[in-house]
């Protein structure tokens, strides 16, 4: 009976040495009587019971590895207290095991180095306007050392800017009196715009009443011409019909008759004013047979 708990203890004990389950996402470095032997897929895997050992096991999912927080000096001789994430990722799990005694360690360490030697060559402002530049700058700088070490540095990432007080309280008063300079620059801007649209205003009304004054002249002058013309033409044609009506059987004998009525009313008129003096002509006859004629001209219709 106990030969046969023996032989079940040792039956399970080169099972469990035997049969190894690797989860997804993760690669076991085998050695073989302390040598590397392989690594374990994810799976089912056999092994050979005490001679093939799990020495290494490695998560082969993206990792997030905070950077300590380290004061960084610029190129300006600025302190700048600067922290960071990085992201990476074991592609070889047989350089991850013998490539670096922690590969952990090394990358964390080589990237605050980077960090270091990427802010001293760049000015206070840049760093704050460049964080991508920087970033990529030291994903270039450890990706290149990791190799050796099976592991893939993703992307790094900077969390925190911090420069001192003083630079903080500086460049706040810096912001502040830009700010007060681009107001200024705007109210000026728009006082000079709103000049210029009075300026601009004004000269068009004076344009546009320049423009009706002159209209309005060659209004009454056309009208003024056109009255001139039509009391022309009026004229002109009460002419023309005296001309005719003179040309008719005793036309000449009736414009004899209106102007001696014409030149009695006058004379008349004349005399009956007694503050007028009254010129008479120096050839009476004239006037006498003026007024004779037309007598005979009247008697002669009557």
């Amino acid at each position: 009976m106990e030969i046969a708990i023996v032989i079940l203890i040792i039956a399970v004990l080169f099972i469990s040495r035997s049969i190894k389950v690797v989860p997804q996402q993760h690669a076991w470095v085998i050695e073989r009587l302390g040598k590397y032997h392989g690594t374990l897929t994810p799976g089912l895997n056999i092994l050979v019971p005490f001679v093939d050992r799990v020495a290494y096991k490695h998560v082969l999912k993206e990792i997030p590895l905070d950077i300590a927080s380290q004061v960084c000096i610029t190129r300006d001789n600025t302190q700048l207290q600067v922290d960071g994430i990085l992201y990476f990722q074991v592609t070889d799990a047989m350089r991850a095991s013998y490539g670096s005694s922690n590969y952990i360690i090394a990358i964390s360490q080589l990237a605050q180095t980077s960090l270091r030697s990427v802010i001293g060559k760049l000015e206070l402002d840049k760093t704050f306007e460049e964080r991508d530049i920087i970033n990529a700058q030291v994903v270039a700088a450890i990706d290149e050392a990791a190799l050796n070490w099976g592991v893939k540095v993703l992307r790094y990432e900077i969390k925190d800017l911090t420069p001192p007080k003083e630079i903080l309280h500086a460049m706040q008063a810096q912001i502040t009196a830009e700010r007060e300079k681009r107001a200024l620059i705007a109210a000026s801007e728009g006082r000079r715009q709103e000049q210029i649209n009075i300026a601009t205003g004004e000269r068009e009304a004076f344009i546009a009443r320049s423009e009706g004054e002159k209209q309005a002249v060659i209004n009454k002058a056309q009208g003024e011409a056109a009255s001139i013309t039509a009391v022309a033409d009026a004229t002109a044609a009460a002419i023309e019909r005296i001309a005719a009506a003179i040309r008719q059987p005793g036309g000449e004998q009736a414009v004899q008759l209106k102007v001696a009525e014409r030149a009695v009313d006058a004379y008349s008129k004349v005399a009956s004013n007694a503050t007028t003096t009254l010129i008479i002509p120096s050839n009476m006859t004239e006037v006498s047979a003026l007024i004779v004629s037309a007598m005979k001209m009247v008697q002669g219709s009557k």
